[in-house]
């Protein structure tokens, strides 16, 4: 009996290595991933409402109404992705009326890459143009009985 008293707590020193750091490690590569995914995706969609605020003047100056200019709005949506993140790319930018929309990516590699090597984040968004403004705030700075 007396033989056998540290055998467990050897069993557990050279066992909970091989099982924790590898649950550790995907730990990480879950969190990276999901860090970055949150990231593309806020980055796209406002690369998406910066290149929805791109009017075509010339359409309405010929009063055919509100539309966007399709090169200058492509132009801003990669111009606004590529500040926010750095390594990501515009896949597809499609605009139609007042309505554009992006498909973006971005190659990441992982941490401690266990499962895979690297992979591509994709993320998508889509943003309109619309005529009007925001209805003035009831809070006003003075009592309206001054008025």
């Amino acid at each position: 009996m007396r033989l056998e008293r540290g055998q467990v707590l050897a069993f557990f020193a050279v066992a909970l290595p091989v099982v924790l750091l590898p649950v550790a490690a995907y730990s990480v590569d879950a969190a990276v991933v999901a860090l970055r995914a949150a990231g593309l995706q806020a980055a796209t969609a406002e690369a998406a409402e910066t290149a929805a605020q791109q009017l075509n003047i010339d359409a309405i100056r010929s009063g055919g109404g509100l539309a966007l200019d399709t090169t200058a709005a492509k132009l801003v949506a990669s111009k606004a992705l590529t500040d926010e993140e750095p390594g990501a790319v515009v896949d597809t930018a499609s605009v139609s009326g007042v309505d554009v929309k992006l498909v973006t990516s971005e190659s990441l590699t992982m941490p401690f890459s266990l499962l895979s090597g690297p992979i591509t984040l994709r993320a998508r968004a889509t943003a309109r143009l619309v005529a009007g403004y925001d209805s003035p705030s009831s809070f006003l700075p003075l009592p309206s009985s001054t008025f």
